[in-house]
């Protein structure tokens, strides 16, 4: 993480870095702490824009002129909220002066401040998709141009994107995972020694923050400088063109999508090369920056776990170092880093190759950002992120049970929960929310953006209305003239899927296909920032195998390992499909949700079986959840007991001889709530 921090700093066209990793993992304090070692940077004195005073070609709308004063500041770390709005980002009309003196002025947003700097977005997952699209647009091209509410003002925007996130909270679309430069994988040591050494430090911080900064400050200026050096080295770093050869081999191996992975891969190697201290790429450099730049642009599907073969990787690259292309003229540099400091001495009560020693000199000691790259960091496999739960034997299941994995799955068609909600954001079905295009507006202080047409309009009637020598004719605002937009944009929903996984169901091509359509629509429910959750009953009890959630490598698990087969606890599982509803009702009531019934109708499971189903399907028509019967009932001999199901329920019942994912998925998509 520290090594792919550094590389993006050195060279921001790189893209920034996506950092992902479980909780607790410093993910956060690294980022926050790299803006303290980043080199001070020249600006014109009160501009907000931070136009390079050295460049000819930068400008900034607040200096039309380069008159003003240099001066030197930090490097500002910028963070952006989860909750921001588009006009927070961007940047807006000046409410203040455009109120009180009648005047258009640009009030620059969050992308202006960060320019030369470092945009922190912490649980970039969690970040709007528009707002994601957005920054990475901005990062990308490093311009921004805004047109909205009578300003038309365009600016530099080149800074360095960082975002962390942790799996287990939800994935970010494959499309804008691909649009960060380089991705890494962070995880907690589980040696105990450094354990105790995170432990320890943290510990000094707290005691005297002002003694323990010092303690490392001749270390800290060090890494300043050298990566200051290679800021500068960048340039002469020669990409040669076997180099560049190798590289597209490597791309092309491990068959990543366009031509994006070869750039970003190229610029990181260069931007390695100059961290090393060389004028020419290498092998070496072409190795870690393929380790850094490629792993999550292989990834198909969120199913896919990040990674890479290293082995298949040194294969690609050979035994023989590249030809060194010709040294261009001048002197070389007096510092190499690359050079192999494993013999280095340390003068250390606590020998720790990873962590920097503040009583040894930078050159004089190991870097803790080398060329070798830690076994976290270089693979991203499925041991790095926490435990994935297991489904428990089941009690009481009667019978013999079965496992059988999930068919593949597949892009489902959209579909939508009829009506208006006020959900969280997301990407399905309509709703009124801080998103979206306005289609109105509301009196109040409400949650939306000013609606700055809708207020000066009802001051303006409010003004009208007063009788003559009421007001000395200058339009003035009350609290009672403030207007808020409404917007219409998208909500997220829970799918919920109540499966009967009872001996009637065990047939293997059944639960394969119930088991692939669940996995499609969890594809695509991730994507638009639905929860998906899933209920199987079997035995004589109902288990929540899939709690509500976004994360799909703990989805896998839990539906590959669901088993099937004994009686069927028909009410067991609609009790459980209702608790489940009520919860999630009580963390978010706006939450809309949809239960899919998947069963044949029997229940099997005590002899009040039948009666104690119908009350559980009355008990759930009564909280007023939409619901669908999908019929299960096969052969020629058809009892009709979901169709009963069904009436009880309120539900719509669909008749399906043979649970194929396709159909199950039309369904639902045909859902009317």
């Amino acid at each position: 993480m520290g090594l792919a921090l550094v590389l993006t700093s050195i060279s921001p066209e790189i893209g920034g870095v996506l950092v992902r990793g479980e909780k607790g993992t410093a993910k956060s304090t690294t980022v926050r702490g790299l803006a303290e070692v980043l080199p001070w940077i020249d600006v014109h004195d009160g501009d907000r824009f931070s136009a390079d005073p050295h460049d000819p070609a930068a400008s900034s709308p607040d200096l039309p002129t380069s008159s003003a004063a240099v001066v030197s500041r930090p490097v500002r770390l910028v963070e952006l909220p989860v909750g921001a709005t588009e006009d927070r980002v961007l940047g807006s009309l000046n409410l203040e002066k455009a109120l009180t003196a009648g005047s258009v002025e640009f009030e620059p947003g969050l992308l202006a401040r960060a320019h030369r700097g470092v945009l922190y977005v912490d649980e970039v997952n969690l970040l709007h998709d528009h707002l994601v699209d957005l920054l990475l647009d901005a990062a990308a091209t490093g311009q921004v141009t805004v047109e909205r509410d009578s300003v038309s003002v365009g600016h530099s925007a080149r800074f360095v994107l960082i975002g962390t996130m942790n799996p287990e909270e939800g994935e970010l679309r494959p499309q804008l995972l691909d649009r960060f430069g380089l991705a890494v994988e962070v995880a907690a040591p589980r040696d105990p020694a450094l354990r105790v050494e995170v432990v320890r430090r943290r510990l000094a911080f707290d005691r005297d923050p002002a003694a323990f900064v010092e303690t490392y400050a001749t270390s800290q200026t060090e890494l300043t400088r050298r990566i200051s050096q290679a800021r500068h080295r960048v340039d002469e770093v020669t990409l040669g063109d076997a180099a560049m050869l190798k590289i597209a081999e490597v791309c092309a191996a491990f068959e990543v999508d366009g031509l994006r992975a070869d750039i970003v891969t190229a610029r990181t190697a260069v931007a390695h090369a100059a961290w090393a201290g060389r004028r020419f790429v290498t092998r070496d450099d072409i190795r870690v920056a393929a380790l850094l730049a490629l792993p999550h642009r292989r990834r198909r599907n969120p199913f896919d776990a990040p990674g890479l073969d290293e082995d298949l990787l040194d294969e690609i690259l050979g035994d023989d170092d590249l030809p060194e292309p010709p040294e261009p003229e001048g002197p070389t540099p007096t510092d190499d880093p690359s050079d192999d400091p494993g013999d280095d001495a340390r003068d250390s009560d606590y020998t720790d190759p990873g962590t920097p020693d503040p009583s040894t000199h930078e050159a004089d000691r190991p870097d803790p950002l080398s060329d070798e790259m830690p076994d976290s960091v270089q693979d991203s496999a499925p041991d790095s992120t926490p435990d994935s739960p297991q489904v428990p034997p089941q009690p009481g299941a009667g019978g013999a049970s079965s496992t059988v994995k999930a068919g593949e799955a597949y892009r489902p068609r959209l579909f939508t929960v009829d009506g208006l909600g006020q959900g969280t954001p997301g990407r399905r079905s309509r709703a009124l929310g801080s998103t979206g295009r306005r289609v109105g507006a509301a009196s109040g202080r409400g949650n939306g953006a000013l609606h700055l047409v809708e207020t000066l309009r009802a001051a303006a009637e409010r003004h009208v209305s007063q009788e003559p020598g009421a007001h000395d004719g200058r339009l003035t605002l009350h609290a009672s003239d403030l207007r808020t937009a409404v917007r219409e944009g998208r909500e997220a929903n829970l799918l919920l899927f109540c499966v009967d996984a009872s001996g009637s169901m065990a047939a293997r091509r059944r639960m394969t296909q119930v088991k692939a359509a669940i996995l499609s629509l969890l594809t695509d429910a991730y994507r638009r920032r639905d929860k998906v959750a899933m209920i199987a009953f079997r035995g004589t009890e109902a288990d929540l195998t899939l709690p509500p959630t976004g994360s799909v490598e703990v989805a896998v698990s839990l539906l590959d390992d669901l088993p099937a087969g004994g009686r069927t606890p028909l009410a067991e599982g609609l009790l459980t499909a209702a608790d489940v509803v009520r919860r999630e009702r009580l963390r978010d009531a706006r939450l809309r949700p949809l239960l899919v019934v998947v069963t044949d109708g029997r229940a099997t499971a005590g002899a009040d079986a039948v009666e104690r189903s119908r009350l559980a399907a009355a008990h759930v028509a009564g909280m007023g959840v939409p619901s669908v019967v999908v019929d299960c009932e096969d052969g020629p001999l058809r009892l009709g007991l979901a169709l009963t199901l069904s009436a009880h329920l309120q539900a719509e019942h669909v008749p399906m001889a043979r649970v194929s994912a396709t159909g199950l998925v039309d369904v639902v998509n045909g859902r009317v709530a």
